[in-house]
């Protein structure tokens, strides 16, 4: 797929902010005692990430920002998430978090809470509030199974929200008195049916911070270290009626479109942590004779390992460069390709960086070596997002039994 010249333009600004700004900051949080320190020590980069406009170009331009498409991001992703994941992530998340809004809000709802996300100032921070402790993927099962446990509850002119959350992208803040605006998903009638008792509904945090949130902990993980993923509570947390973001019972429609579009990018994602690999193992076999009498790249396993992992990186960029442009075209297939492009590119990336690994050999288990923290990054690819078992290939799984079924929709063109 060609790039215009806007996109090549915009993929070159984002490289030199990405090699002159992040580079600077990536890594120096690692070594910092907790995640949720690592995470606060981002914010002078990330605010430099909003300041730069970088948060206004993954926001389309029909609902105020500056992103012509799908492609655009994608463009711009692999750039930022190249050099420094954890700060990317934190806008990604944003950008997720945001989507509920942008796909499903009003037009008045999207003036009033994207209105902070797009003036390039500050550290504004968003989260689609999804999935709980114990998991949520059997969201639309029926009873005896809980699906979502979340419950949010008319009371007059507002809803009041109580359940806890988990893994939602800096959900808590900068001060563990939330996000800018959090999108939880919630059951709103537990009499219904499984798919029509869930909505979505949009908490503004005041000044002060939303009364009722509560972060319990902030998770440890073995990757992107420097990125805050909180389990938290909402306890009678309060919202006028008009934050609810389309119909009521619209919340499964309305996540399912939500995540489409991310599993895109999440393809993206694992390009960055391949191409990043095999830059790092490309520059050490052209220098290292590892005591042999000329450098490893003269060696044919050495050369067909590199080979293998380039074909793999170009092969996933394709396919997620492809899922971007069907949701810039309205492509019957954007769906179906996204899902793929998320389970191609995901599970890929693990084992490419995986097999770099093994160029490289022994030194690559030290923590100084970059594939060490590139393949702990990538781990959660595959499982985060709706996991690939659970969630992608299950969506799948159920498109394929369609008796309408066309397995050539995802070629055609059209």
């Amino acid at each position: 797929m060609k790039l215009t010249a806007r996109q090549r333009k915009l993929r070159k600004e984002s490289r030199e902010f990405a090699q002159t700004v992040l580079r600077e900051f990536s890594g120096t949080a690692d070594n910092l005692p907790d995640a949720e320190a690592r995470f606060l020590a981002t914010r002078p980069a990330y605010e430099k990430l909003v300041s730069a406009g970088y948060l206004a170009k993954c926001i389309p331009e029909a609902v105020g920002g500056q992103s012509k498409g799908l492609l655009d991001t994608a463009v711009l992703v692999e750039e930022l998430y190249r050099e420094d994941a954890s700060v990317a992530l934190t806008l990604i998340g944003t950008i997720l978090g945001l989507q509920p809004v942008v796909v499903g809000g009003s037009d008045t709802q999207r003036k009033q809470f994207l209105a902070p996300f797009l003036t390039e100032t500050d550290a504004p921070l968003a989260g689609f509030c999804q999935s709980e402790p114990g998991g949520s993927a059997n969201v639309a099962a029926p009873a005896p199974a809980e699906g979502v446990r979340t419950r949010a509850v008319r009371d007059g002119d507002g809803w009041v929200l109580d359940g806890r959350k988990k893994w939602v992208s800096s959900a808590t803040g900068w001060d563990r008195k939330g996000a800018d605006l959090l999108c939880v998903f919630a059951r709103t009638d537990p009499d219904a049916s499984p798919l029509e008792s869930v909505s979505i509904i949009a908490v503004e945090r005041p000044a002060d911070g939303i009364n009722g949130l509560v972060l319990e902990r902030a998770i440890e993980t073995p990757g992107h270290r420097a990125h805050l993923l909180p389990e938290f509570a909402l306890q009678d947390v309060r919202v006028p009626a008009e934050n609810l973001i389309g119909p009521e019972g619209g919340g499964f429609a309305l996540s399912s479109a939500s995540f489409s579009s991310a599993n895109a990018l999440i393809g993206v994602l694992g390009v960055a942590l391949m191409r990043a690999a095999f830059e790092y193992t490309l520059a050490f076999a052209r220098k290292e004779h590892r005591g042999g009498a000329v450098p490893i790249i003269e060696h044919q396993a050495v050369g067909y390992a590199l080979a293998d992992a380039k074909a793999s990186m170009e092969a996933a960029r394709s396919l997620s460069w492809r899922a971007c442009a069907a949701f810039d075209t309205e492509h019957k297939a954007k769906d179906e390709l996204a899902a793929y492009a998320k389970i191609f590119s995901s599970e890929t990336t693990v084992r490419v960086i995986t097999e770099l690994l093994r160029v490289v050999g022994v030194d690559s288990y030290e923590n100084d070596c970059p594939l060490n923290g590139l393949l702990h990054d990538a781990l959660v690819l595959p499982v985060f997002a709706g996991g690939n078992l659970g969630v992608r290939r299950k969506w799948v799984h159920g498109l394929l039994q369609r008796p309408d079924y066309d397995s050539l929709s995802a070629a055609d063109g059209s």
